[in-house]
């Protein structure tokens, strides 16, 4: 191909001439033939972005040959890959073989998309972390469904809540003045503020209880909605019933905020929390729109309030269940502790991730007082006769803690030495379960025994029983610890919230 006399200046070397694009173009298809004929192409011509392939080495790699490009003016450069999608670069020389300035021009290698297809894509990089579904667990979209299903339904509600108290304070009817108005619209938000710093002390339970807070959290903002939508029934008792659903929805916000990060940790892989927590939160965000969108068009129908609120407040709390349950943590707390114990004590097996958080109870709050196992309990709880403790005592002489059962209250009590340590506590915590694990197969032989003769437990049975586990986890305690590690758990004794009590 020959250059026209002013093709030596830099403004004509970059204007192609109508003959000089057709040029290109059936260069291009020549190129793009070649590459697809070649078997080994797919595998060995892309390069990531900023990489760049000389010409010369290129041409090898592809099994391209000088000749191909004896009679065109066009060289290949590079090839380029960028998120699966490719392109080549070439360049046009002159007569004289050598490059021209500024005559690099780009190809590609990609066939445009749908306009769907361009649509789904850019919702994918606000809704799904980067490198889905590698970058992220398996138990990722199962919690991300529930999470977007309770915005759903929490936008929704958040419609009829907020119509309910502007209708109760008196804007819509006019029945208050503006500044009595703002007065309580001011208390009902500073008595949440309130709330919500008095339940912040409880944050060391959000640590080793964090699904059953963050369901019990979602609990109590439903309770709080419904005392936001009593307010229709009784409006001079406005102020009171609006401080009060404040503190509970505020104390569901904190348990909401403080649980969020250890969740969304569970399902990143690598470092890239950050990313999965925003995309996380902008799926939360769009569910919640698209509840209060859907809910406005509702209210307009005047639809009754306790019917909707029923029926969106099921829907609330069944996906928050659903949404705790899909969480699958790696680390074991007193629940999954409980589970892995016992599924030990029967199988001779840790359970598995999957299994154990599947089996781990989310009712039992860490407020309740009816846990059969007590950690680092006090003295005067675990024994009212001395003669109990001198008899199990000795048993006790090498280890850091003392494990006895209360039958006047029906719990297993570990006690902790002052020299315990971590693994000390574990494996308090352990023999406690095993003693227990004794303690109710006994009691479930007495009482298909107790049917036909009257028979009680006796102290010495209790001692045989606590003899019996020293043995037991003298022998099985390393196993479990090792067999728990192989299944991927991690162990520690802080989240197993042992009590500060120490015996010297």
């Amino acid at each position: 191909m020959k250059q026209s006399p002013n093709s030596t200046s830099t403004s004509a070397a970059q204007t192609l001439t109508s003959q000089e694009s057709r040029l290109l173009v059936r260069e291009t298809l020549r190129i793009s033939a070649s590459l697809a004929s070649n078997a080994g192409l797919s595998s060995s011509t892309g390069i990531h972005e900023g990489a760049a392939i000389p010409l010369m080495d290129e041409n090898r790699r592809m099994g391209l040959v000088g000749d191909e490009f004896r009679d065109s003016s066009l060289k290949l450069i590079c090839c380029e890959e960028i998120d699966g999608r490719r392109w080549k670069y070439v360049a046009e020389k002159d007569s004289f073989g050598n490059f021209k300035n500024n005559s690099i021009r780009t190809v590609s290698l990609h066939t445009p998309q749908a306009p769907l297809d361009e649509l789904m894509s850019f919702v994918r990089s606000y809704v799904v972390p980067e490198g889905f579904p590698e970058s992220v667990t398996p138990s990722y979209v199962p919690y991300m469904t529930w999470r977007a299903l309770k915005h759903f339904f929490g936008g929704a509600m958040g419609v009829f809540t907020t119509q309910t108290l502007l209708n109760s304070v008196g804007i819509s009817r006019n029945s208050a003045t503006p500044g009595a108005v703002a007065i309580n619209w001011i208390l009902k938000d500073g008595a949440g503020r309130v709330g919500k710093m008095l339940f912040s002390r409880q944050g060391n339970k959000f640590d080793y209880d964090l699904k059953q807070l963050r369901f019990a959290g979602d609990l109590l903002m439903e309770l709080g909605a419904g005392v936001e939508l009593a307010t229709a029934s009784v409006p001079h008792l406005f102020l009171p019933l609006a401080c009060a659903a404040n503190v509970l929805k505020n104390v569901a916000a904190v348990t909401s905020t403080s649980t969020r990060t250890p969740i969304y940790k569970a399902f990143a892989k690598g470092e890239n929390i950050g990313d999965v927590t925003a995309k996380g939160e902008c799926v939360g965000n769009i569910a919640d729109l698209l509840g209060t969108g859907l809910s406005i068009l509702i209210s307009k129908k005047n639809p009754s309030l306790v019917t909707t609120f029923s029926l969106l407040s099921c829907g609330y709390v069944f996906s928050s269940y659903r949404e705790v349950r899909s969480v699958v943590l790696h680390t074991l707390n007193r629940a999954r502790f409980s589970v892995a114990v016992e599924s030990f004590l029967k199988t001779g097996q840790v359970p598995s991730l999957q299994e154990g958080n599947m089996q781990e109870k989310i009712f039992s709050f860490p407020w309740l007082k009816d846990r059969p196992v007590i950690l680092g309990s006090r003295f005067r709880d675990a024994f009212q006769d001395p003669g109990a403790f001198l008899a199990i005592e000795p048993l006790f002489e090498k280890e850091r803690y003392i494990v006895t059962y209360n039958p006047s209250k029906g719990k297993v009590y570990a006690l902790l030495k002052d020299q315990a340590k971590s693994d000390d506590i574990l494996k308090a915590a352990f023999h406690a379960h095993v003693l227990l694990h004794f303690i109710h197969s006994a009691d479930n032989s007495l009482s298909s025994r107790s049917q036909h003769e009257h028979l009680m437990p006796a102290a010495t049975d209790f001692e045989l029983h606590i003899a019996e586990s020293c043995k037991m986890v003298s022998t099985s305690y390393r196993h479990f610890k090792n067999n728990a590690a192989e299944q991927g758990w991690r162990m520690s004794d802080s989240l197993l919230n042992p009590g500060r009590a120490r015996l010297h």
